[in-house]
Order: structure tokens, then sequence, then C-alpha cells
């Protein structure tokens, strides 16, 4: 599977507001922020492409499960469950 950016890029150091007593707690619990943050922005990249997907391709799905409403799937007859 193609990665959804380039994992070699070089890393940029950069300035986020956050809660301070969210930030101590983390630091408490040593929690990586640069990891968590990477993790967090690769989780809702990956969610917003798939729904921007969903989207620019909603008119081909319709006509395809509208085709499988009305004639079924290819192979139905071949199946055993």
């Amino acid at each position: 599977m193609a990665e959804q950016y380039n994992t070699s890029a070089p890393r940029m150091a950069v300035k986020v507001p956050i809660n301070s007593d969210l930030l101590r707690k983390a630091r408490e619990l040593n929690i990586d922020l640069s990891a968590t943050l990477e993790q967090a922005l690769k989780d809702e990249l990956s969610k917003r492409e798939s729904a921007q997907w969903v989207e620019e391709n909603r008119v081909a799905i319709k006509s395809y499960n509208d085709f499988v409403e009305q004639h079924g799937c290819f192979g139905d007859e071949f199946r055993e469950f």
C-alpha cells in the first residue's frame, strides 16, 4: 500500500499553542509529543482522505449499488453461502 505522505521528508520544528495543564500532564507521563501529534495527524489525514474519496465517487458507488440491486452480483449463481 502506498504511503499517505513522504515518510523520509525532513522534520520541521513548529510552534503549537496547547493547554498548559494538558501539556503538564503529558510530560508527567513522559508522552512523546512529537510522535503523538504525528500519529494523530496521520489518523486524521486518513479519515479525511477516505471521506473525500467517498464523496468524489458517490455517483459511481450509487450507480454500482443500483446495478447490483437490479441484477445481482456477478457470480451470485455460484455462491454456496
